[in-house]
């Protein structure tokens, strides 16, 4: 086993996420970064933007990335940890070629990286990479020394993310009334890509319908209802369902829509039903609108009772099992055998993307993989 608190080779660990807007001043100038290139105009981004509107132009994202790395440094301080702790976003302050500068600046040079996404998909994992390289050709540019940056492996099968939810759709369903709560139906959510996105997920081999992402979802909803069963002794049956689609009508995303999935329930005779947003690591925007709002509203409109588990978020068992992955992939670093830590059928991914993992539609430079620009 692993020596539980040497980190070494690395000197620091970034905490990688997608951004949000803090003020309705914010909101277009953050949708203008997530879509640059897309060449979409400002008053489409306005109407997009109502989603934020709504809640003050907030997104509660970032809080929840301060809370995630409160719990984080609060955990490594009580294991023995001598690990500092950034933040960066792809999308907002504060940015990630901001945080990776003031990273060298401070004389990190072998970084870790954890992305706020679990499973194996383009904009899940490949992004990030892309944006990790962009990051590090700036710093190039400015003739800064160039850290070693490696990516933590998919978590979504660790039992550390797994026990949060189990608990969270236990909570739910004991929330539901009596009479129905038996019945319950399970809709394990997350969000939709599309179909060509989804078979190109995760390594080559992989490839196919639904590739990695579907897998190793359709694998945490399957242990999610399997330790549910077995604490309740009902076996409530559950579907994998989708939200947040984005994309024009005429290109294939993967389906069905929650919305839709709680009319056909409701059509089909279900007394009610749990959605268990598997697919999102705390409850930011999409959670909030998709959810919160627009399937509660539809829930509302059939009077199906349902209720709404949650996310992982800075739970502490969650902070453990980063702890956890930053010890298994440092002693991986010094060259020790280890045995990764994973529930399920599927076992641990990989520490390292392999060349052709989640690939892009126009290759891009990326960092933290087999196809390294950045080594």
């Amino acid at each position: 086993m692993p020596d539980a608190r040497d980190v070494s080779p690395y000197d620091a660990l970034l905490l990688l996420s997608f951004g949000g807007p803090e003020g309705p001043d914010d909101v277009v100038p953050f949708l203008e970064n997530v879509t640059r290139g897309r060449g979409i105009p400002k008053e489409r981004l306005k109407e997009v933007g109502q989603h934020y509107f709504l809640f003050g132009g907030v997104s509660p994202i970032n809080d929840q990335n301060r809370a995630l790395l409160h719990a984080l440094r609060k955990d490594f301080a009580e294991h023995g940890l001598d690990l500092p702790v950034y933040w960066g976003n792809r999308n907002w302050a504060p940015y990630l070629t901001d945080t990776l500068r003031e990273m060298v600046r401070d004389g990190r040079r072998r970084i870790l990286v954890l992305a706020t996404s679990a499973y194996a998909s383009y904009s899940g994992c490949r992004q990030y990479r892309e944006n990790l390289a962009d990051a590090l050709q700036t710093l190039e540019a400015e003739g800064l020394e160039l850290p070693k940056v490696d990516k933590l492996r998919h978590y979504f099968n660790h039992p550390g993310f797994l026990e949060p939810m189990i608990d969270g759709v236990l909570r739910s369903l004991a929330e539901l009334p009596e009479d129905v709560r038996d019945g319950a139906h399970l809709a394990f959510s997350t969000h939709s890509i599309p179909t060509a996105s989804a078979d190109t997920s995760g390594p080559v081999e992989e490839h196919g319908d639904g590739g990695a992402y579907v897998k190793q979802h359709l694998d945490v909803a399957q242990q999610i209802a399997d330790a549910v069963r077995e604490r309740t002794g009902i076996d409530h049956p559950w579907q994998l369902v989708y939200q947040s689609r984005s994309g024009a009508p005429h290109i294939p995303w993967l389906e069905p829509d929650i919305c839709d999935h709680l009319d056909e329930r409701h059509a089909a005779g279900v007394p009610a039903v749990v959605i268990a947003p598997i697919g999102f690591v705390s409850d930011h925007m999409e959670v909030l609108y998709d959810l919160d709002t627009e399937a509660t509203a539809r829930a509302g409109e059939l009077g199906l009772p349902m209720r709404r588990s949650a996310t992982v978020g800075a739970d502490p068992r969650f902070a453990a099992a980063i702890r956890e992955l930053v010890t298994e992939r440092a002693a991986v670093e010094r060259g020790q055998d280890v045995t990764p830590c994973a529930l399920g059928a599927l076992g641990a991914s990989h520490n390292l993307c392999p060349v052709g993992c989640c690939p892009a539609r126009a290759p891009r430079p990326v960092a933290a993989g087999a196809d390294s620009t950045y080594a």
